[in-house]
């Protein structure tokens, strides 16, 4: 029986979700035709610091015709969100939910690139860098986000946006609660599935990064695991200190794939004791679930760039140790995705829109138990 627990604004995102994406669609269009008009600040193309091209999908551009497709993608845009905002089932609108989602991998996975994960990544150390007089060859926050990258989010956003819809709209058709997306037939979506689907999920994502790590950490002292001796020295020569922030990146995915074990260990589900004033609370599901997800695609996006590297031919076997760990990135944005939903699943208690899932907490602790 539905409940009459007041909804706040993000609980009933199923409802505004699709107009949120045709807003952001419209605006996003406008925009693209203000660069086409001549409008300064179009994102790819001689604007872009990826100045040889090896990086951007969209490097070619240029404001015009660029601008006017990016106008007619945003009004195909919000025409398909619109659609998908409307509570029919017709076969149209199933029709345009088939181009919603290619729309929204577009702008999640393909249009951003590795720089993406860049900013994020070397954020914290550039943020401290002042504090403790390290000047990293120059490099500031507004250097790692430059407008080509900021925009690069904006096109994430947009795309998590149209996904929502997507998501929202399914759900509406299978008649499945719209808050929680629960039909009264868990197959794979109960705990205890979850749970041993998302053990493998973790232990992937866990150990793909790995292969990466060593590689950078191997670099930091001196030993050309996967590249000759004369690529260590003449990236240190032109970039003093370069292995050494590599270390840095790698030991940063290390560190996320232990937090990773989080999302089917104990201590992911309640604050452990050496946590000062919140040992034995319950952790809030979206504190994992947010991070996991937005680490899900900033990896992927970078493991897609370098996978559209190796199809154009810019790297040499010879130097694998340069680019091959980065093309398993995306087995490994998959597999921490997949371990996100699972957690998500097993830790979503009772909806309180439509009241199912009463009996899945308790479900949810027998399976933190099983797989810790």
């Amino acid at each position: 029986m539905p409940t009459t627990t007041p909804r706040s604004l993000i609980s009933r995102w199923p409802e505004w979700a699709g107009y949120a994406a045709a807003l952001w669609s419209l605006g996003y269009g406008v925009l693209g035709a203000a660069w086409a008009l001549g409008a300064p600040g179009f994102p790819w193309g001689a604007s872009d610091p990826d100045l040889d091209g090896g990086l951007s999908i969209l490097a070619g551009a240029t404001p015009r015709p660029g601008g006017w497709w990016i106008a007619a993608f945003g009004l195909l845009t919000a025409v398909v969100a619109l659609t998908l905002a409307r509570t029919g089932r017709g076969a149209p609108r199933l029709t345009t939910l088939f181009l919603a989602w290619p729309m929204a991998v577009l702008l999640i996975i393909v249009i951003p690139d590795s720089r993406l994960m860049m900013g994020v990544a070397y954020s914290p150390l550039l943020a401290v860098a002042p504090l403790f007089d390290l000047s990293l060859g120059g490099t500031t926050l507004a250097d790692a986000w430059p407008w080509p990258v900021v925009n690069q989010l904006v096109c994430v956003f947009g795309g998590l946006l149209l996904a929502a819809a997507a998501l929202a709209y399914q759900r509406r058709r299978r008649d499945a609660c719209d808050s929680c997306g629960r039909t009264g037939r868990d197959g794979w979506t109960a705990p205890d599935a979850a749970a041993r689907w998302g053990r493998r999920a973790v232990y992937i994502a866990v150990t793909v990064p790995l292969v990466y790590c060593a590689t950078r950490w191997c670099w930091a002292l001196g030993v050309p695991l996967g590249v000759s001796k004369e690529f260590l020295d003449e990236g240190a020569r032109d970039a003093p200190g370069i292995w050494l922030a590599g270390a840095y990146l790698a030991t940063f995915g290390a560190c996320g794939g232990l937090l990773t074990l989080g999302l089917m260990q104990r201590w992911g589900e309640v604050f452990p004791r050496w946590i000062l004033g919140l040992r034995g609370r319950r952790v809030p599901p979206l504190l994992a679930i947010i991070p996991a997800t937005l680490v899900a695609i900033i990896i992927t996006v970078a493991g897609m760039t370098y996978i559209r590297g190796w199809i154009a031919g810019r790297f040499l076997m010879s130097e694998w140790g340069a680019w091959l760990p980065e093309t398993l990135w995306p087995v490994w944005g998959g597999a921490l995705a997949t371990a996100a939903l699972a957690y998500h699943l097993r830790r979503r208690g009772q909806c309180r829109h439509c009241g199912q899932g009463g009996d899945d907490r308790a479900r949810a602790e027998d399976s933190t138990l099983i797989v810790s």
